[in-house]
């Protein structure tokens, strides 16, 4: 049977590179790198390259790049910390952000009695900054936590724009950076993020590893005890070859970063394009020239057809969402898009279809024919 991933905003293949990458360094370079010994050297070497690779990319210092167990970690720490270690009074948001910033919120909201403001979201789903700057009029010491590239819909955040929202009024801004980073290029010398965080197996690189970008001085204090590993801010021995194999990924993702997204714009254009012929009724939740690598779409089915959709594709070897996978198995509509859909259009099938370089025009083709055939 035919097998069609077409869910890489979930997670995505690791490159043959990427996986040559850290069968070397688990086969040669096993030591502890917190070890004196030569093996110790050798590990603490790979570490150490490692993180002046990334944050080479990012435009930003090696000493600023904290490595995590992914993007859910990094979220939980930022904010956790910004509140109980640099007494942050009040968290802006949105409704729309991923469930590692909104139940992060929700328990600090609890706990600490922080305030909270949510920013109202546009139509489209991209966030109201009028709405923002109202909000910023306060005087609290205050966090914007707004994710960067809405992991269900594609819609993107203009950080730079942000990032001068946030400065002009004294505040931190923390951005989630999971669906961006490695696909979409990032200046953190340009931009005045304080936190961002990012997961190596959405560009490509091995599962349970990621990031953080702490911007030096932020005063942050650590959430996991220990040992001394990464300066005092994260204990626990490093995982040298996921790290190795994630700096690996995303070195390849920017090297390749502009023939890959032109491709894989190409081929979104190509499945819109199908779509308008043979489904002329579908509509696109967001905007069509949003994130490139992203579409969420509701088909003009019965709403009779949304519980068996995913079902029936899987049965055909095509792999989709309706939103996110850490809420896979749920019956409730998606959080994202009941924010930007009524009642009637919530009912109704949608899919959340994110390609990869992998991917190919008859990939498109068998889905297409697959919803024919539904």
């Amino acid at each position: 049977m035919k097998k069609v991933y077409l869910d890489n905003a979930s997670t995505t293949a690791m490159r043959p590179e990427v996986i040559q990458e850290m069968t070397k360094v688990m086969a040669e370079d096993f030591g502890n790198p917190s070890s004196t010994h030569s093996f110790g050297r050798n590990g603490k070497t790979i570490l150490e390259l490692s993180r002046k690779s990334i944050a080479k990319h990012l435009n930003c210092s090696a000493q600023e790049i904290i490595f995590t167990s992914g993007g859910t970690e990094a979220d939980n720490w930022i904010l956790r910390s910004a509140v109980e270690d640099l007494k942050i009074e009040r968290i802006i948001t949105s409704k729309i952000e991923h469930h590692a910033v909104l139940h992060t919120v929700l328990v600090l909201e609890s706990e600490y009695n922080v305030q909270v403001d949510y920013v109202n979201i546009n139509a489209d789903g991209s966030i109201d900054l009028t709405h923002l700057s109202n909000l910023l009029s306060q005087e609290k010491k205050t966090i914007v936590s707004l994710m960067h590239v809405n992991n269900e819909t594609g819609t993107i955040l203009n950080l730079d724009r942000v990032g001068v929202i946030c400065k002009q009024y004294g505040v931190l801004f923390h951005s989630d950076t999971v669906q961006s980073v490695g696909k979409m290029e990032i200046d953190l010398q340009k931009n005045p993020l304080d936190f961002i965080v990012a997961s190596a197996h959405k560009f490509h690189g091995p599962k349970g590893i990621g990031f953080a970008f702490i911007r030096k001085n932020s005063g942050l204090q650590p959430l996991i005890f220990g040992g001394e590993q990464e300066k005092g801010l994260r204990a626990g021995t490093e995982a040298v070859h996921q790290i190795a194999g994630m700096a690996k990924a995303l070195s390849l993702s920017y090297e390749n970063l502009d023939q890959e997204r032109k491709y894989i714009s190409e081929l979104k254009m190509y499945l819109i394009d199908q779509l308008e012929n043979h489904f002329p009724g579908f509509r696109i939740n967001g905007k069509k020239d949003d994130f490139y690598n992203i579409i969420n779409i509701i088909l003009p089915f019965s709403a009779d057809k949304t519980s068996m959709l995913l079902f029936s594709l899987d049965m055909k070897g095509i792999a989709v969402s309706r939103g996110s996978a850490c809420q896979s198995g749920s019956i409730k509509p998606s959080h994202v898009l009941k924010e930007m859909l009524s009642e009637e259009d919530l009912k109704l099938p949608n899919l959340r279809i994110s390609f990869s370089h992998y991917n190919t025009k008859e990939d498109i083709d068998w889905l297409i024919e697959s919803l024919k055939s539904i």
